[in-house]
């Protein structure tokens, strides 16, 4: 432990011998640093903090989700220091002032786009807006209201594009969905337009929606539905036909004098349904009207003159006998048209294979452009309302909770912390090179270490003897020596000093 105290003491003896010059490498290394302190500008930072809020339950209800309206926040604060926006700020702030070209604007815009930052709290609604401003050709108040300006612009630039800029991208949006619309109609037209013309050629001839094969198929399956009808309709037929036979027309006993005859009977019954609207292919007017025929042949109807009275039943089962026929007749008829249809269709898809081939072709074609057009249409409504809603319905809420501030003090660089490092360093550098110097000079500061280093003994040594007028000159030079190193403290205290002062007049 004594030894190492001798050395500690070997050591602070070697650089006080050497003050002067510890002191003048302090001042040296203490100016230099602090005219390197000066030549650093000043930078001003302006701040402000934005509340966002997106949520709206009209929003939900269109399907815009609080994900895709953060998402859409989220674009925007990125895209807040596009060059776009940065040359509105460059443009519309002081930093416009010496402006000679677009080369100047292009440096201030690269400038200004490494002293921006744009940054999202916790609370992703909260947004903090920051912009600094050190050019060194500008005094600092100009440095201070720049960065402040600069703020106020890109909350300006932040709310327009959230607000505004939905706005225009839902026009660019329905533009553009209006074009494909209308292509998309266009080319939806000429396909429709070639199915009617090939319906017109072939399909036609078949009742229906579908392609030939769905018609055919359809066609021979209402085929066999009608002969289906018509072994029921010919049974019921054939069923009136023996009841006919076996029902008399007359009934026996004595006509009434001045009764009317059946053949009349007839008539006005034909005159009632005639007066109803029915027309002449009603299976009633058809019924009516054999009946007709049938007593004229038979003498006029006359009850007196056959010597009794016409049977009702028999005139029921004549009219029902006559609808059974009628509706064998039309369903033979239609048979025979559907089969007729048929025939064609095959015999045309025996003379031209590929008919089948190029309906399916243009039925697929037609459905997937309505499909496409559908999915336009559909996109371009729900475009349209999710735009009113994000534009009309005020469903945004922007609100400055802190609006840009006005630095009264820089940033950066701390200038008095710079200023007291300076000190230390100066400090520090001159005790090195005084410790350095005492390392390098070949002497033996004790007995001890020239003993070791010649490894003879040392019989003793002389001490240092001042005189009167020496110790005089000794005590003076300290005092010059207190005085300069109260100067180096001094001078830092001075310039920390007009710092604080230029910061005031800032």
């Amino acid at each position: 432990m004594a030894a190492l105290y001798e050395e500690l003491l070997v050591l602070l003896h070697g650089i006080w011998s050497r003050r002067w010059i510890a002191l003048a490498v302090a001042w040296g290394v203490a100016m230099l640093g602090w005219l390197g302190v000066a030549f650093i500008p000043n930078s001003y930072q302006s701040k402000a903090r934005v509340y966002v809020n997106t949520q709206s339950l009209l929003e939900d209800k269109m399907g815009i989700t609080q994900v895709q309206s953060q998402q859409d926040l989220d674009r925007v604060r990125s895209t807040l220091a596009s060059t776009d926006n940065l040359e509105k700020v460059v443009r519309e702030t002081d930093l416009s002032q010496g402006i000679s070209g677009p080369r100047d604007v292009a440096a201030k815009i690269t400038a200004l786009r490494e002293n921006i930052t744009v940054m999202a709290q916790a609370d992703p609604s909260m947004i903090d807006i920051s912009a600094i401003s050190a050019d060194s050709s500008l005094s600092d108040g100009a440095n201070a209201r720049i960065a402040q300006q600069v703020v106020q612009k890109l909350i300006d630039i932040f709310q327009e594009d959230n607000l505004a800029g939905d706005r225009n991208e839902t026009k660019q949006s329905l533009a553009f969905l209006d074009q494909q619309v209308a292509a998309r109609g266009k080319q939806l037209e000429a396909a429709d337009q070639r199915r009617v013309e090939f319906a017109q050629r072939y399909v036609g001839l078949l009742p229906g929606a579908g392609s030939i094969s769905q018609r055919m198929d359809a066609a021979r399956t209402e085929i066999s539905n009608i002969d289906s009808q018509l072994v029921q309709a010919q049974s019921a037929l054939s069923a009136m036909n023996g009841q006919l036979a076996g029902t008399p027309q007359t009934l026996p006993g004595v006509g009434v004098a001045g009764a009317p005859s059946s053949l009349a009977q007839a008539q006005a019954n034909m005159a009632q349904m005639r007066a109803r609207g029915w027309t002449a292919n009603h299976p009633d007017v058809v019924a009516a009207q054999r009946e007709i025929d049938a007593l004229r042949k038979a003498g006029g109807g006359n009850a007196a003159a056959v010597g009794g009275t016409p049977n009702p039943a028999y005139l029921s089962i004549r009219s029902m006998q006559a609808e059974r026929a009628a509706t064998v007749q039309a369903l033979q008829t239609r048979k025979a048209q559907l089969q007729a249809d048929l025939n064609t269709m095959m015999s045309k898809q025996v003379d031209e294979p590929g008919v089948a081939s190029e309906q399916e072709k243009l039925d697929s074609d037609y459905a997937a452009l309505k499909l496409q057009y559908d999915k336009l249409m559909s996109d371009r409504e729900e475009i349209r309302l999710r735009g009113e809603v994000k534009t009309e319905t005020g469903s945004v809420q922007f609100r400055v909770i802190q609006p840009p501030s006005t630095p009264t003090a820089p940033a950066a660089p701390n200038r008095p912390l710079l200023l007291l490092g300076v000190l230390i360093v100066g400090i520090g550098a001159g005790i090195g090179v005084a410790f350095a110097m005492g390392q390098l000079k070949g002497g033996f500061p004790t007995a001890a270490r020239l003993e070791k280093a010649i490894g003879l003994p040392v019989i003793g040594s002389i001490s240092q003897s001042l005189s009167a007028a020496q110790v005089a000159a000794e005590r003076k030079r300290l005092k010059y020596f207190a005085g300069a190193s109260g100067g180096l403290a001094a001078a830092c205290l001075l310039l920390i000093a007009v710092e604080f002062v230029q910061r005031g007049m800032a």
